[in-house]
């Protein structure tokens, strides 16, 4: 959820730039972006979004690493693996497409886009890398959770520091029946 959840946020950033464009409800507002000029504001305006859209990948890609972790130390068997899979796609991403995207990106910023300049192309390509990567971590994310709900005892899906204590839970609870 926080991959859909980022992706929306960075969508938005950058579609909220034309709204407030176009809207200029605060007066102060449209009065720095007459002063600016509307081009010159809107170009400001879009390195804000981008610097920020590049800031929430980085840290929602670190707190993947910290929550694969956790979920690779619960996990057992075929799930362990799969989130060994979604833990390596998100390294990838963190280790290399990322600071790839980001220096691309940073180096197109204030760049006029008519005629597209020469970084654009690979930026593009880097991006569908980037969210082709996201897809992929978000099927075997899908299948891990269906896996898991699927398990009639949670020996298979969850790990020896788990297992233990939920059997203890388990035979306390039949105790008590």
């Amino acid at each position: 959820m926080g991959s859909i959840c980022t992706s929306i946020v960075a969508t938005e950033n950058f579609y909220t730039i034309d709204r407030l464009l176009a809207a200029r409800t605060n007066p102060a507002f449209g009065s720095a972006i007459d002063r600016l000029g509307s081009p010159a504001g809107r170009d400001l305006l879009r390195y804000l979004s981008s610097e920020l859209n590049r800031l929430y990948f980085q840290m929602w890609n670190v707190a993947q690493i910290a929550l694969g972790g956790v979920a690779l130390w619960l996990t057992a068997g075929r799930t362990r693996r799969a989130v060994a899979v979604m833990l390596a796609i998100v390294a990838l991403m963190l280790v290399w497409l990322m600071p790839a995207i980001v220096s691309l990106g940073r180096s197109l910023d204030f760049v006029p886009r008519d005629p597209a300049p020469p970084g654009m192309q690979r930026f593009w390509i880097l991006h569908a890398a980037y969210t082709s990567l996201e897809m992929i971590k978000l099927f075997v994310g899908v299948l891990v959770a269906y896996w898991i709900a699927a398990s009639p005892s949670g020996e298979r899906t969850i790990g020896p520091g788990v297992v233990r204590p939920l059997e203890r839970t388990l035979e306390v609870d039949r105790l008590q029946s």
